[in-house]
């Protein structure tokens, strides 16, 4: 079986986030625990499958499912666009992909400029009071934090863009907290850098202790900060080691993704 690593928003191989695609043929999927063992495997933060549902070459319906190292995820932004990537290299899509996915329908555009751009549900942070440990297991002191409803993380703000790039938590401590994953944030310190506002991810809870870009907590970081600046449109850079960048635009009660992304390794799976 052909697989694939697409480094996912990101235009340079060896940034961004990679994710593993498998392409699958028929109408079934294989058994869950082959994907889980490809995904562990893999070991990356998220491995995308998705097997075709029919419709036109111009719109056409894939199922799509993300499993981590250690377990199936809802919603993941990366390993879609990477696995939208894929499909338009192959030439299965010239138009918009719909994802049937346990977040609903999702819908991926493959635009003129060898951008992507996702089409995801909002998540609207709600403020809440800061879980017990939160600090301490982050290592810093909490401005504020935010629930995210369905995404399942805990928004966090922190006092600058230095203490988010700077954070370096107790991922023990991060993983027995009552949340799926923990996101941190705060504004970029310089409105001329190209980018308006930082966060990283982490999910030890889930198999994974930082994720390198995440798309789905753009969902509700895009919301967020655009509460802040009064905006619709941003560019949030994620400040981890491989670093990446995600331009949202929030439309109502949807958030559009946008990303670039690179094939890194293309090859056979013998199992």
């Amino acid at each position: 079986m052909r697989i694939r690593i697409v480094d996912a928003f990101t235009d340079r191989p060896l940034g961004g986030n990679p994710a593993g695609v498998c392409l699958l043929a028929g109408d079934a999927w294989p058994d869950e625990s082959w994907m889980q063992g490809v995904a562990a495997e893999l070991n990356l933060s998220e491995t995308a499958f998705a097997r075709p549902l029919g419709g036109s070459h111009q719109a056409p319906r894939w199922a799509l499912r993300w499993f981590t190292p250690a377990t199936e995820v809802d919603l993941c932004g990366h390993a879609t666009l990477a696995t939208a990537h894929a499909m338009a290299a192959d030439g299965l899509a010239t138009g918009t992909i719909g994802f049937d996915t346990r977040s609903g329908l999702l819908s991926a555009t493959a635009n003129a400029d060898g951008t992507i751009t996702l089409d995801f549900p909002v998540n609207l942070p709600v403020e809440v009071p800061p879980l017990p440990g939160l600090a301490e297991a982050l290592g810093t002191a909490v401005v504020s934090a935010h629930d995210t409803g369905a995404l399942g993380d805990l928004l966090v703000e922190l006092a600058d863009e230095q203490t988010v790039r700077g954070l370096r938590p107790d991922l023990a401590k991060v993983a027995n907290l009552a949340t799926r994953g923990v996101i941190v944030t705060a504004a970029a310190a310089d409105p001329a850098a190209g980018y308006d506002f930082v966060s990283r991810f982490f999910g030890p809870a889930v198999g994974v202790p930082e994720d390198p870009v995440t798309g789905s907590a753009h969902t509700a970081l895009a919301p967020f900060w655009g509460a802040r600046f009064g905006r619709g449109e941003l560019v949030g850079l994620q400040a981890s080691a491989r670093t990446g960048l995600v331009r949202t635009v929030r439309r109502g009660d949807r958030v559009e993704l946008t990303g670039r992304a690179v094939t890194v390794l293309d090859g056979t799976l013998h199992a």
